[in-house]
């Protein structure tokens, strides 16, 4: 993907004088912003399935980093003069739909889910983060900051299938189908979303839901999850 100086982007009041951009920025921060309820209320969740009080307190704190996160959010679209819940709405069903595909039986599993999830989540933004103003650039990076859990879920992960290498197989199957329903969804945001696919493609100038260019995206995001799923000690 060719990268833009930040120079060349300008700041968010100039370009959301562009209405298709700024439904554009809209769409892309209701989506982050209901991505980022929506981790804080399942971290909440999988913290059931922890074994231990030390692993249940450390995904309670990402858990309030991620709704730290969705504040921010939700403070930057009431900044700009957009209703947060009405702007968030449009992404419950894609999201919601994907959690009840994915709902992680046990422990690891959730591990598993959470950090692919966040970094599927995380290269999809950092995509769209080259193609916006510095204002919005800098909120969107600054809330895909990594919380910890890469690390937690990589060294519990690899850990367990030391234990018992038989986990291996099962969480490398449950890995390939969360990275299936995740661009599935993805996939159906984008295609329904005009301003925002046309953002993702290049711009203005780009009309219509470009196939070929939102599939080259797609591409980079499934090469980068199997090096993470490498990361874990699983075949993607």
């Amino acid at each position: 993907m060719e990268t833009q100086e930040s120079g060349s982007i300008g700041d968010w009041a100039t370009r959301a004088a562009d209405p298709d951009y700024r439904a554009a920025v809209l769409d892309l921060l209701g989506a982050l912003a209901y991505g980022e309820l929506s981790a804080f209320e399942r971290l909440a969740e999988d913290a059931k399935f922890a074994p231990g009080i030390a692993d249940k307190a450390a995904l309670a704190r990402m858990a309030s980093a991620e709704f730290q996160h969705y504040q921010l959010l939700h403070d930057r679209l009431a900044e700009v003069g957009a209703d947060p819940t009405e702007v968030m709405s449009p992404f419950v069903e894609p999201l919601e739909n994907f959690h009840r595909l994915t709902a992680p039986s046990d422990w690891l599993e959730g591990l598993v889910k959470a950090y692919v999830g966040d970094a599927i989540a995380t290269d999809f933004y950092r995509e769209v983060a080259v193609r916006l103003d510095d204002d919005t650039r800098e909120l969107v990076l600054g809330v895909m900051a990594d919380t910890g859990h890469a690390e937690f879920a990589v060294e519990r992960v690899r850990r367990a299938i030391e234990e018992n290498p038989r986990v291996g197989g099962r969480l490398a199957l449950w890995g390939r189908r969360l990275m299936g329903e995740a661009l599935s969804q993805a996939q159906r945001v984008v295609a329904e979303r005009d301003a925002l696919s046309n953002l993702l493609v290049g711009g203005a100038e780009v009309q219509g839901f470009d196939l070929v260019e939102v599939g080259k995206m797609f591409n980079r995001i499934t090469e980068a999850h199997t090096r993470r799923m490498a990361a874990l000690g699983l075949a993607s």
